[in-house]
């Protein structure tokens, strides 16, 4: 059987965890639950504000169909992103066109198609006296995605 002090040891010591855990700097054991309770309360919040954003973010890309597309200038190239909430057949072999007819080398690239499509490559410009900026870049690769999508490529 367990005594009374191995009892009230094994609670402090859980409320010290739980004092931990929620940043209290409380002394007493009730002011300890009171700081999880409105600890609990924040994360509720954070939860439900975040779940909100998810959902406008799911209803806005509903809304837009069309991959979204970022390109940075790196020191020698750009790096180029692609991103679409849907499978996108034949959206790459697009993008890989307008790369080459930019004569834009691709140094470096993972692509996934599964669920969603997402594409990110590391490209150079092949000739350096033609020099094509940020974006020039983004202007070919959205144009690539709008005739993708008038051709009947999407899934």
């Amino acid at each position: 059987m367990v005594s009374k002090e191995q009892k009230r040891a094994a609670l402090h010591e859980q409320l010290q965890h739980l004092r931990s855990l929620t940043n209290s700097h409380a002394l007493n054991e009730s002011s300890i639950v009171i700081d999880a309770s409105k600890y609990i309360e924040k994360l509720k919040q954070k939860v439900e504000r975040l779940n909100q954003e998810i959902a406008s973010a799911e209803t806005s890309t509903a809304h837009d169909p069309l991959p979204m597309v970022t390109v940075e200038t790196l020191e020698k190239g750009f790096l180029i992103n692609v991103y679409s909430a849907k499978g996108c057949s034949g959206l790459l072999v697009s993008i890989l066109e307008v790369f080459e007819e930019m004569r834009l080398t691709v140094l470096e690239a993972r692509v996934s198609c599964t669920d969603t499509f997402r594409f990110q490559a590391v490209g150079e410009n092949e000739e350096e006296r033609d020099t094509i900026d940020a974006h020039t870049v983004k202007e070919a690769v959205g144009q690539a995605i709008k005739n993708w999508s008038k051709g009947g490529d999407e899934e």
